[in-house]
């Protein structure tokens, strides 16, 4: 069975390290400030100028004046501070983010993302995701695995314009959780209930598999907050 994309931002927070600067992209990757492991302390960063990002807000507790790059809104945690998009984006560019997670349409063995546009249809905008590619000390992609048509979209080279190039270190989507190494797909671990042979399958790019591939497990993971 898939992961869910709440499943697939529980198992990216088991990545995250107590004082870790930490970039959220749009899409799932908002979703991982609402599951850090209790204990640990990590400032979640938005380009718009927050350090200090906390979980989605309740009814009691949502500010419309408080969003995140994504236009979404959220909280602050304590110690949260507000500035500048310049200095914001001097903070990216300086390599002061120690883990950046985005959303991705293709991936690929050279370990380059797209991510910011498809031929064709309506761009917003690219933002800060080229920065983010090129600044972070590590990057994890939270995607689906296949497109709707079954499709793959863990490629042996993108089809589609590149946000960043050789970047990628680890790729989590809703059917397994995949590392990149040398130039190539290492399979880490499946999503509960689904076969190698289905990711195999659907996965375009040369993947190294281990004689013992490990179902995910989320019981040690906060819960959703609330």
């Amino acid at each position: 069975m898939s992961l869910s994309r709440d499943q697939i931002a529980q198992r990216i927070s088991q990545e995250l390290r107590d004082g870790y600067y930490v970039n959220l992209g749009i899409g799932i990757p908002t979703l991982v400030a609402n599951y850090v492991p209790e204990g640990m302390s990590v400032m979640f960063q938005s380009e718009n100028g927050l350090l200090g990002m906390g979980p989605f807000p309740t009814e009691k507790t949502i500010d419309p004046d408080l969003i995140n790059a994504g236009k979404q809104t959220v909280t602050a945690v304590t110690g949260a501070c507000y500035f500048s998009s310049a200095e914001s984006f001097a903070m990216i560019r300086g390599g002061h983010v120690d883990l950046t997670v985005l959303g991705a349409f293709e991936v690929d063995s050279q370990g380059n993302i797209a991510s910011w546009m498809i031929p064709g249809k309506l761009v917003k905008g690219m933002g800060g995701a080229m920065d983010l590619v090129a600044s972070a000390r590590n990057i994890i992609v939270a995607m689906a695995h296949a497109n709707k048509a079954g499709e793959s979209k863990i490629l042996k080279a993108c089809t589609l314009p590149l946000t960043g190039i050789h970047c990628v270190k680890k790729v989590v989507t809703d059917l397994a959780v995949l590392e990149l190494k040398e130039g190539v797909f290492h399979l880490l671990e499946r999503a509960p209930g689904v076969s190698v042979e289905e990711i195999v399958s659907k996965t375009e790019a040369p993947l190294v598999i281990p004689e013992n591939v490990p179902e995910m497990v989320f019981s040690h993971f906060a819960t959703l907050a609330t």
